[in-house]
């Protein structure tokens, strides 16, 4: 089991097929598919908050090969995991599914792994603050997957736990415990981007692109306030078409999709006044052939992030593994995957300095403005180098040599370094690492909390409001049937006012169970009527009596003895 652990599956994270593509479905679905591919796993689990997604979750791996056994683990049942091992959670709300652990079961029964995506948006800054209060503990781990990732939520933690500690006057000999930040790349799968003449040649006919052109390809949200800002590429590739031979064209192709038609129209008019004299293609790239097989189309890659919510960046790598050389902004993650100078080219970019951007922030906390307000207005302070960015196209574009050079040098390294068999196997040994420090642990002495107060901020709501009613169900209660008619109770629990909380109830055949264990035209107290029933149904006597209650099937009287505890 070493190495091993469960996905947190929701369908939604994992689908490349949704009309809005984003980053995280693409890194969700690839990093499933190298997990169980490359794993070497006996068994797979997933965890899940609806039982149907664990039948989506068997559905995607055997749609993917697998033929082993899977196992589901239920959200609010964290217990379980410890058959797993830990849970690998697509974000980085690591801090939440500490509190279940340490609410349901041991801080050492198994291990918590988030993920970074965007780390700028309020909820995903609020999760890595709350790393600091959460009950996460040194064997639980941030996956950061750049090293400019890492510095910012470091940043981030360094001045939260400052405030904290002047709050509260934390001594400075405190020690924090905090989970592992380990850096570690998303992954693709190397081999689904191998060079195809056959594709190459049927895709530039389709886009009318000669042997004598240069194809530029940017592969992404076509986004100009979220992912990257077109104005640098688009006048540095006008600027550039001195430098094609006799008779070429330079042919532009944005693959990607646009969320509203305002913005497409912006694309429009932007292409038309910054670089008129280039041949534009836009292809949609939330279809699978094109996202597949574009790349094969084009001579460069280009991608000039200059975003804050982008964090790694895994188109770079996709054009690298199909042996493009690149043209990227020494921006976020791509400081670390394209390498200058060898896989491509990666060119300058400028920032205001702190703490010019306050104002922003502070906008963006009150809700007056939005995440995408907050991200566009932002980006607007952020400049890409445009005559080095001039130069890197002319270079590659005049040198074709040199482009299949750096193109064969980014396919090693993506295959060194960005295959899912590398990326899965630093997983497997950071699972393993865990463990380890699980192991070591040794808290064989440590004390359960109070029932219903493990997870002070998210308290049982019977706990909290207890002062509400004017009386709890105790052992002393007396319970009596009423003259409702029994064969009622179906209707009422199958009614629209109840069905939709059958989770939380017991079942129909518990309830039935209560009735039949009461006398008739007696009262009873619980403490008696629990000795009376069957262990299955008392397990859930409780609730079944209040529910009964509740719809008029018995009838709850106080009695003057001891009251005692019905949990």
């Amino acid at each position: 089991m070493t190495g091993n652990a469960a996905i947190f599956f929701h369908p939604e994270g994992f689908d490349t097929k949704s009309p809005k593509l984003m980053g995280r479905h693409a890194a969700g679905e690839g990093f499933l598919r190298g997990w169980v591919r490359h794993g070497g796993f006996e068994a797979l689990h997933c965890q899940v908050g609806d039982i149907r997604h664990a039948e989506a979750f068997g559905a995607e791996v055997r749609a993917l090969g697998w033929r082993g056994p899977v196992h589901a683990h239920r959200q609010e049942m964290p217990e379980t995991l410890s058959a797993a091992g830990g849970v690998i959670l697509p974000g980085p709300n690591i801090g939440q599914h500490a509190w279940a652990r340490r609410a349901r079961v041991r801080p050492d029964a198994f291990s918590v792994l988030g993920l970074t995506h965007t780390t700028a948006s309020s909820s995903a800054l609020d999760h890595i603050g709350d790393l600091l209060i959460a009950p996460v503990e040194e064997w639980d781990a941030l996956i950061c997957t750049s090293q400019a990732v890492k510095s910012m939520v470091v940043q981030t933690l360094t001045d939260q736990a400052s405030y904290l500690a002047e709050r509260l006057s934390v001594p400075s000999t405190a020690r924090l415990r905090l989970p592992q930040l380990p850096v570690i790349p998303l992954g693709v799968a190397c081999d689904r981007y191998e060079h195809r003449p056959d594709l190459r040649q049927a895709w530039r006919d389709r886009l009318a692109i000669s042997e004598a052109d240069v194809a530029v390809l940017f592969m992404g949200r076509l986004s100009f306030h979220a992912k990257a800002h077109p104005m640098a590429m688009y006048t540095a590739l006008q600027n550039a078409r001195s430098a094609l031979p006799p008779g070429g064209r330079l042919h532009l192709i944005e693959a990607g999709w646009f969320a509203s038609k305002h913005i497409q129209d912006a694309y429009d008019q932007a292409v038309a006044l910054l670089c008129p004299d280039i041949v534009h293609h836009v292809l949609d790239g939330r279809d699978h052939s094109v996202r597949d097989g574009i790349w094969h189309a084009a001579d460069i890659f280009c991608s000039l992030s200059d975003n804050i919510q982008e964090t790694f960046g895994l188109t770079p790598i996709e054009a690298m593994a199909a042996g493009l050389p690149c043209v990227v902004s020494d921006w976020n993650g791509y400081k670390e995957t394209v390498r200058d100078g060898i896989d491509g080219f990666r060119v300058s970019t400028w920032m205001l300095p702190s703490p010019l951007g306050t104002g922003m922030a502070e906008r963006h906390a009150l809700g007056v403005d939005s995440y995408d307000m907050y991200c566009g207005k932002s980006c607007q302070f952020v400049s890409v180098d445009v005559e080095q960015t001039t130069q890197a196209f002319r270079t590659l574009i005049a040198d074709p040599g040199l482009r299949r050079r750096m193109g064969d040098a980014g396919r090693r390294r993506s295959r060194e370094t960005f295959d899912w068999r590398v990326v899965v196997g630093a997983y497997k040994d950071l699972l393993t690492e865990l463990a380890a420090r699980r192991a070591r642990a040794a808290m064989g002495s440590w004390k359960s909390p109070p029932l219903g107060a493990a997870w002070p901020l998210r308290p049982d709501p019977f706990r909290s409001f207890a002062h509400y009613p004017t009386h709890l169900l105790a052992l002393d209660t007396l319970v009596g049937k009423t003259e409702m008619p029994a064969d009622r109770l179906e209707a009422v629990y199958t009614s629209g006012m109840v069905n939709y909380a059958h989770a939380a109830l017991p079942g129909l055949a518990v309830l039935k169970s209560v009735l039949s264990f009461l006398p008739e035209g007696a009262a009873v107290s619980v403490r008696n009527l629990a000795a009376a029933c069957d262990a299955g149904t008392k397990a859930s006597l409780a609730p079944a009596l209040l529910f009964l209650a509740k719809y008029d099937f018995v009838r709850l009287s106080p009695h003057g003895g001891d009251s005692g505890d019905v949990t």
